[in-house]
Formats: C-alpha cells, structure tokens, sequence
C-alpha cells in the first residue's frame, strides 16, 4: 500500500512540475515579450500570441489527461473526450481573433471614431 502512495506523490509532483514549467514561460513570454515575436504576423496574429495559444491548448489537454485520468483509457474514449474541446476552443480563438481585427480594421481605417 505504501508503494501506491509513493507512486501518487511522484506522479503529482510530476504534473506539478510540468505545468509549473508551461505556466513559467507563458509568464516570462508575456513579460519580456521578444520583438522577434511580438512583431512578427503569421494568419492576422502575432507569433507570440500564437504561442500563447498552443501552450494552453497543451496544459488544458495534458490537465484532462493527468487529472481526469485519460492515460489511462482506451485510445476511442480519450479521443472522443479531447478532440471536440480542442477543435471548440482553437474555434473559438479563432472567431474571437477574426472579429477583432475585423473591428480595429473598422475603425482605424474609416471615419468611425473610437468611443471606447
């Protein structure tokens, strides 16, 4: 029994130091922000944005997989649960993002003057 309980620890410490590593990045990504991609666009979007976005696509999967105990399931169900979040949430990124250039386009680019 004491060797589950060690198991459970190093796998928690694990995941911990994983996503502490991720989350460290991210943070020192959005503080320093390099101009080599912070000024580069790649799709209407800056590649440091891009990588914002693929980091948390990748905690949000590997946090469905640790704590939701995927990794331990058939292949069919783990995908039938991962796909359709990550397919919903680069949807949603995307439609998000679209709009918003669409609406700075709008108003920096016409007489529409910004009131917000």
């Amino acid at each position: 029994m004491a060797h589950a309980h060690e198991s459970n620890m190093k796998r928690i410490w694990i995941v911990f130091g994983y996503l502490s590593i991720i989350t460290t990045v991210e943070v020192a990504l959005g503080i320093l922000k390099p101009d080599s991609l912070f000024k580069n666009n790649f799709l209407s979007m800056s590649l440091l944005n891009w990588i914002f976005i693929i980091l948390t696509v990748v905690k949000a999967y590997y946090i469905m997989w640790a704590f939701m105990h995927l990794e331990g399931e058939k292949k069919s169900l783990r995908w039938s649960i991962v796909a359709p979040l990550v397919f919903l949430i680069l949807y949603l990124c995307f439609i998000v993002l679209v709009e918003a250039d669409y609406i700075f386009e709008v108003f920096d680019n016409s007489h529409y003057k910004w009131i917000f």
